[in-house]
Protein backbone atom coordinates (compact mmCIF):
# COMPACT_ATOMS: atom_id res chain seq x y z
CA UNK A 1 0.00 0.00 0.00
CA UNK A 2 1.20 3.48 -0.78
CA UNK A 3 1.98 5.30 2.50
CA UNK A 4 -0.07 8.37 3.38
CA UNK A 5 3.17 10.24 3.98
CA UNK A 6 3.93 10.02 0.24
CA UNK A 7 1.04 12.36 -0.63
CA UNK A 8 1.82 16.11 -0.68
CA UNK A 9 0.24 18.07 2.18
CA UNK A 10 0.31 21.63 3.46
CA UNK A 11 0.37 22.26 7.19
CA UNK A 12 -2.90 23.94 8.16
CA UNK A 13 -3.95 22.28 11.41
CA UNK A 14 -2.77 21.24 14.86
CA UNK A 15 -2.55 17.46 15.17
CA UNK A 16 -3.08 15.06 16.79
CA UNK A 17 -6.36 16.34 18.18
CA UNK A 18 -7.21 15.15 21.71
CA UNK A 19 -9.42 12.22 22.63
CA UNK A 20 -11.37 12.73 25.86
CA UNK A 21 -13.75 10.52 27.81
CA UNK A 22 -17.18 12.06 28.35
CA UNK A 23 -17.54 10.95 31.96
CA UNK A 24 -20.94 12.50 32.69
CA UNK A 25 -22.55 11.41 29.43
CA UNK A 26 -21.03 7.94 29.80
CA UNK A 27 -22.74 7.68 33.20
CA UNK A 28 -26.06 8.96 31.81
CA UNK A 29 -26.09 6.58 28.83
CA UNK A 30 -24.45 3.61 30.55
CA UNK A 31 -21.92 3.46 27.69
CA UNK A 32 -18.22 4.33 27.52
CA UNK A 33 -18.35 7.42 25.30
CA UNK A 34 -15.27 9.31 24.13
CA UNK A 35 -14.92 12.33 21.87
CA UNK A 36 -12.33 13.06 19.18
CA UNK A 37 -11.87 16.83 19.27
CA UNK A 38 -11.62 17.67 15.60
CA UNK A 39 -13.30 20.93 16.51
CA UNK A 40 -9.78 21.86 17.68
CA UNK A 41 -7.95 21.43 14.38
CA UNK A 42 -6.62 24.97 14.59
CA UNK A 43 -7.51 26.78 11.37
CA UNK A 44 -10.40 29.25 11.64
CA UNK A 45 -12.76 27.87 14.27
CA UNK A 46 -11.53 24.32 13.61
CA UNK A 47 -13.44 21.41 12.15
CA UNK A 48 -13.12 18.29 10.07
CA UNK A 49 -12.52 20.06 6.76
CA UNK A 50 -9.00 21.09 7.81
CA UNK A 51 -7.75 17.51 7.43
CA UNK A 52 -9.14 17.33 3.89
CA UNK A 53 -7.84 20.76 2.96
CA UNK A 54 -4.28 19.83 3.88
CA UNK A 55 -4.33 17.43 0.92
CA UNK A 56 -6.54 19.48 -1.41
CA UNK A 57 -4.71 22.78 -0.98
CA UNK A 58 -1.37 21.03 -1.51
CA UNK A 59 -2.74 19.76 -4.82
CA UNK A 60 -3.94 23.27 -5.70
CA UNK A 61 -0.52 24.72 -4.82
CA UNK A 62 1.35 22.08 -6.80
CA UNK A 63 -0.82 22.81 -9.84
CA UNK A 64 0.03 26.51 -9.59
CA UNK A 65 -3.45 27.69 -8.61
CA UNK A 66 -3.95 31.33 -7.63
CA UNK A 67 -7.73 31.18 -7.47
CA UNK A 68 -9.56 28.47 -5.48
CA UNK A 69 -13.28 27.81 -5.86
CA UNK A 70 -15.60 25.79 -3.68
CA UNK A 71 -19.29 25.53 -2.92
CA UNK A 72 -21.90 24.44 -0.40
CA UNK A 73 -24.81 25.92 1.47
CA UNK A 74 -24.87 29.53 2.60
CA UNK A 75 -23.52 28.56 6.04
CA UNK A 76 -21.06 25.94 4.79
CA UNK A 77 -18.30 25.23 7.32
CA UNK A 78 -16.23 23.77 4.49
CA UNK A 79 -16.50 26.94 2.42
CA UNK A 80 -15.46 29.15 5.32
CA UNK A 81 -12.46 26.95 6.11
CA UNK A 82 -11.45 26.85 2.44
CA UNK A 83 -11.39 30.65 2.50
CA UNK A 84 -9.26 30.55 5.66
CA UNK A 85 -6.84 28.06 4.10
CA UNK A 86 -6.56 30.17 0.95
CA UNK A 87 -5.85 33.29 3.03
CA UNK A 88 -3.13 31.46 4.94
CA UNK A 89 -1.50 30.23 1.72
CA UNK A 90 -1.72 33.51 -0.20
CA UNK A 91 -4.39 32.38 -2.64
CA UNK A 92 -7.75 33.96 -3.42
CA UNK A 93 -10.90 32.03 -2.61
CA UNK A 94 -14.21 32.51 -4.40
CA UNK A 95 -17.16 30.83 -2.73
CA UNK A 96 -20.19 30.17 -4.94
CA UNK A 97 -22.85 29.10 -2.47
CA UNK A 98 -26.46 28.03 -2.77
CA UNK A 99 -28.81 30.85 -1.76
CA UNK A 100 -30.53 28.65 0.78
CA UNK A 101 -30.83 28.90 4.55
CA UNK A 102 -29.38 31.81 6.53
CA UNK A 103 -27.75 34.19 4.06
CA UNK A 104 -27.47 37.21 6.35
CA UNK A 105 -24.06 38.34 7.61
CA UNK A 106 -24.06 36.02 10.62
CA UNK A 107 -22.29 32.75 11.41
CA UNK A 108 -19.94 31.62 8.66
CA UNK A 109 -21.08 34.45 6.39
CA UNK A 110 -19.71 36.91 8.95
CA UNK A 111 -16.41 35.03 9.21
CA UNK A 112 -16.07 35.14 5.43
CA UNK A 113 -16.75 38.88 5.53
CA UNK A 114 -13.98 39.32 8.10
CA UNK A 115 -11.55 37.53 5.76
CA UNK A 116 -12.57 39.68 2.79
CA UNK A 117 -13.72 36.61 0.88
CA UNK A 118 -15.63 36.94 -2.36
CA UNK A 119 -18.97 35.20 -1.82
CA UNK A 120 -21.51 34.68 -4.60
CA UNK A 121 -24.96 33.36 -3.71
CA UNK A 122 -26.69 31.49 -6.54
CA UNK A 123 -30.42 30.83 -6.49
CA UNK A 124 -30.16 27.20 -7.57
CA UNK A 125 -30.24 23.67 -6.20
CA UNK A 126 -28.21 22.34 -9.13
CA UNK A 127 -24.50 22.03 -8.35
CA UNK A 128 -23.80 21.55 -12.07
CA UNK A 129 -24.86 25.17 -12.59
CA UNK A 130 -22.53 26.27 -9.80
CA UNK A 131 -19.53 24.39 -11.19
CA UNK A 132 -20.30 25.88 -14.61
CA UNK A 133 -20.24 29.35 -13.07
CA UNK A 134 -16.86 28.54 -11.51
CA UNK A 135 -15.55 27.73 -14.98
CA UNK A 136 -16.91 30.98 -16.39
CA UNK A 137 -15.43 33.16 -13.64
CA UNK A 138 -12.15 31.29 -13.69
CA UNK A 139 -11.75 31.70 -17.44
CA UNK A 140 -12.58 35.41 -17.23
CA UNK A 141 -10.02 35.92 -14.44
CA UNK A 142 -7.12 34.64 -16.51
CA UNK A 143 -5.68 33.06 -13.36
CA UNK A 144 -4.77 29.40 -12.77
CA UNK A 145 -7.82 27.96 -10.95
CA UNK A 146 -8.59 24.96 -8.77
CA UNK A 147 -12.08 23.64 -7.98
CA UNK A 148 -12.78 21.90 -4.68
CA UNK A 149 -16.08 19.98 -4.55
CA UNK A 150 -18.74 20.48 -1.91
CA UNK A 151 -17.42 19.42 1.48
CA UNK A 152 -13.98 18.68 0.05
CA UNK A 153 -15.45 15.23 -0.53
CA UNK A 154 -13.43 13.55 -3.22
CA UNK A 155 -10.90 10.72 -3.13
CA UNK A 156 -7.99 13.00 -2.25
CA UNK A 157 -9.87 14.90 0.48
CA UNK A 158 -11.09 11.66 2.07
CA UNK A 159 -7.47 10.70 2.74
CA UNK A 160 -7.58 13.22 5.58
CA UNK A 161 -9.90 10.89 7.49
CA UNK A 162 -8.03 7.74 6.55
CA UNK A 163 -5.12 9.48 8.24
CA UNK A 164 -7.35 10.44 11.19
CA UNK A 165 -8.04 6.76 11.95
CA UNK A 166 -4.32 6.04 11.78
CA UNK A 167 -3.84 8.90 14.26
CA UNK A 168 -6.51 7.48 16.58
CA UNK A 169 -4.85 4.05 16.51
CA UNK A 170 -1.51 5.65 17.35
CA UNK A 171 -3.08 7.47 20.32
CA UNK A 172 -3.31 4.07 21.97
CA UNK A 173 -7.02 3.57 22.67
CA UNK A 174 -9.06 0.74 21.15
CA UNK A 175 -12.57 1.60 20.00
CA UNK A 176 -15.42 -0.70 19.04
CA UNK A 177 -17.50 2.05 17.40
CA UNK A 178 -16.81 5.37 15.72
CA UNK A 179 -19.75 7.75 15.15
CA UNK A 180 -19.71 10.75 12.82
CA UNK A 181 -22.00 13.08 10.91
CA UNK A 182 -22.28 12.48 7.16
CA UNK A 183 -23.22 15.45 5.02
CA UNK A 184 -21.19 15.09 1.82
CA UNK A 185 -19.54 11.69 2.25
CA UNK A 186 -15.80 12.33 2.44
CA UNK A 187 -15.33 12.18 6.20
CA UNK A 188 -17.42 9.03 6.54
CA UNK A 189 -15.70 7.32 3.60
CA UNK A 190 -12.28 8.18 4.99
CA UNK A 191 -13.19 6.86 8.43
CA UNK A 192 -14.62 3.62 7.00
CA UNK A 193 -11.55 3.04 4.82
CA UNK A 194 -9.22 4.03 7.66
CA UNK A 195 -10.95 1.60 10.01
CA UNK A 196 -10.58 -1.19 7.45
CA UNK A 197 -6.85 -0.46 7.18
CA UNK A 198 -5.84 0.57 10.71
CA UNK A 199 -8.62 -0.39 13.19
CA UNK A 200 -10.33 -3.46 11.71
CA UNK A 201 -12.26 -4.23 14.90
CA UNK A 202 -14.01 -0.84 14.87
CA UNK A 203 -17.39 -0.29 13.20
CA UNK A 204 -18.13 3.18 11.80
CA UNK A 205 -21.63 4.64 12.01
CA UNK A 206 -22.44 7.51 9.66
CA UNK A 207 -25.30 9.75 10.78
CA UNK A 208 -26.99 11.19 7.69
CA UNK A 209 -27.80 14.88 8.12
CA UNK A 210 -28.85 15.35 4.50
CA UNK A 211 -30.78 13.39 1.91
CA UNK A 212 -29.17 11.71 -1.06
CA UNK A 213 -27.80 8.38 -2.32
CA UNK A 214 -25.21 8.15 0.45
CA UNK A 215 -24.71 4.38 0.25
CA UNK A 216 -23.53 4.88 -3.31
CA UNK A 217 -21.56 8.08 -2.56
CA UNK A 218 -19.76 6.56 0.44
CA UNK A 219 -18.80 3.34 -1.29
CA UNK A 220 -17.61 5.19 -4.42
CA UNK A 221 -15.33 7.41 -2.34
CA UNK A 222 -13.98 4.39 -0.43
CA UNK A 223 -13.06 2.67 -3.71
CA UNK A 224 -11.49 5.81 -5.19
CA UNK A 225 -9.46 6.64 -2.08
CA UNK A 226 -8.40 3.01 -1.84
CA UNK A 227 -7.19 3.21 -5.43
CA UNK A 228 -5.11 6.28 -4.60
CA UNK A 229 -3.55 4.32 -1.75
CA UNK A 230 -2.99 1.34 -4.06
CA UNK A 231 -4.61 -0.81 -1.38
CA UNK A 232 -4.82 -4.54 -1.99
CA UNK A 233 -7.82 -4.85 0.36
CA UNK A 234 -11.18 -5.87 -1.10
CA UNK A 235 -13.06 -2.57 -0.94
CA UNK A 236 -15.89 -3.39 -3.32
CA UNK A 237 -18.63 -3.28 -0.68
CA UNK A 238 -17.76 -2.48 2.92
CA UNK A 239 -21.33 -1.48 3.77
CA UNK A 240 -22.58 -3.82 6.45
CA UNK A 241 -19.08 -5.19 6.97
CA UNK A 242 -17.38 -2.31 8.75
CA UNK A 243 -19.81 0.61 8.47
CA UNK A 244 -23.48 1.49 8.37
CA UNK A 245 -25.56 4.61 7.79
CA UNK A 246 -28.43 5.96 9.87
CA UNK A 247 -30.89 8.70 8.87
CA UNK A 248 -30.99 11.49 11.47
CA UNK A 249 -31.82 14.29 9.03
CA UNK A 250 -35.31 14.97 10.35
CA UNK A 251 -37.48 17.16 8.13
CA UNK A 252 -34.56 18.52 6.13
CA UNK A 253 -30.94 19.56 5.83
CA UNK A 254 -29.95 22.52 8.03
CA UNK A 255 -33.32 22.41 9.79
CA UNK A 256 -32.75 21.67 13.50
CA UNK A 257 -34.41 18.55 14.86
CA UNK A 258 -35.88 17.86 18.28
CA UNK A 259 -33.46 14.98 18.93
CA UNK A 260 -30.52 16.98 17.66
CA UNK A 261 -31.34 19.95 19.87
CA UNK A 262 -31.73 17.66 22.90
CA UNK A 263 -28.32 16.13 22.17
CA UNK A 264 -26.79 19.57 21.76
CA UNK A 265 -28.20 20.61 25.15
CA UNK A 266 -27.00 17.38 26.83
CA UNK A 267 -23.44 17.94 25.60
CA UNK A 268 -23.43 21.56 26.77
CA UNK A 269 -25.08 20.90 30.14
CA UNK A 270 -23.13 17.77 31.05
CA UNK A 271 -19.72 18.31 29.44
CA UNK A 272 -19.39 22.03 28.70
CA UNK A 273 -18.84 21.31 25.00
CA UNK A 274 -20.78 22.81 22.12
CA UNK A 275 -22.21 21.02 19.11
CA UNK A 276 -24.09 22.61 16.21
CA UNK A 277 -27.71 21.98 15.20
CA UNK A 278 -26.99 21.04 11.56
CA UNK A 279 -24.28 18.35 11.82
CA UNK A 280 -22.84 17.32 15.17
CA UNK A 281 -26.02 17.84 17.20
CA UNK A 282 -28.01 15.52 14.95
CA UNK A 283 -25.13 13.03 14.80
CA UNK A 284 -24.79 12.89 18.56
CA UNK A 285 -28.56 12.51 18.79
CA UNK A 286 -28.12 9.40 16.66
CA UNK A 287 -25.48 8.08 19.07
CA UNK A 288 -27.88 8.62 21.99
CA UNK A 289 -30.64 6.73 20.14
CA UNK A 290 -28.27 3.83 19.46
CA UNK A 291 -27.33 3.70 23.16
CA UNK A 292 -30.99 3.71 24.17
CA UNK A 293 -31.69 0.90 21.70
CA UNK A 294 -28.92 -1.25 23.18
CA UNK A 295 -26.72 -1.11 20.09
CA UNK A 296 -23.53 -0.87 22.18
CA UNK A 297 -22.21 -3.56 24.51
CA UNK A 298 -21.59 -2.89 28.20
CA UNK A 299 -17.82 -2.84 27.75
CA UNK A 300 -17.74 -1.27 24.29
CA UNK A 301 -15.85 1.96 23.75
CA UNK A 302 -17.64 4.44 21.50
CA UNK A 303 -15.80 7.36 19.88
CA UNK A 304 -17.77 10.38 18.68
CA UNK A 305 -16.05 12.55 16.07
CA UNK A 306 -16.64 16.22 16.90
CA UNK A 307 -16.35 17.63 13.40
CA UNK A 308 -16.73 21.29 14.40
CA UNK A 309 -19.36 23.65 13.04
CA UNK A 310 -19.11 26.44 15.63
CA UNK A 311 -19.76 29.15 13.05
CA UNK A 312 -23.14 27.71 12.14
CA UNK A 313 -24.15 27.64 15.81
CA UNK A 314 -24.51 31.42 15.62
CA UNK A 315 -26.60 31.39 12.46
CA UNK A 316 -29.22 28.63 12.81
CA UNK A 317 -32.03 29.31 15.25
Amino acid sequence: MRPLSSFPKVSLGVFPTPIQRLDNISHTLGVNVYIKRDDLTGLGLGGNKVRKLEYLMADARDKGAKLVFTTGGAQSNHAMLTAAAAAKLGMKAVLILKKRGVTERVGNQYLEYLMGTEVILMDTDDYAEIYSEMDRIGEASGLPCYKIPMGGSNALGALGYVECVKEIAEQGLRFDHIVCAEGSGGTMAGLALGAKLFMPDARVHGMLVDTGPFEEITQKLIRESGALLESDEDLEDLSGENYDLRDVCGIGYAIPSEKGNAALSMMAEQEGLFLDPVYTGKAFGGLISMAEEGAFGENDKVLFLHSGGAGGLFAVR
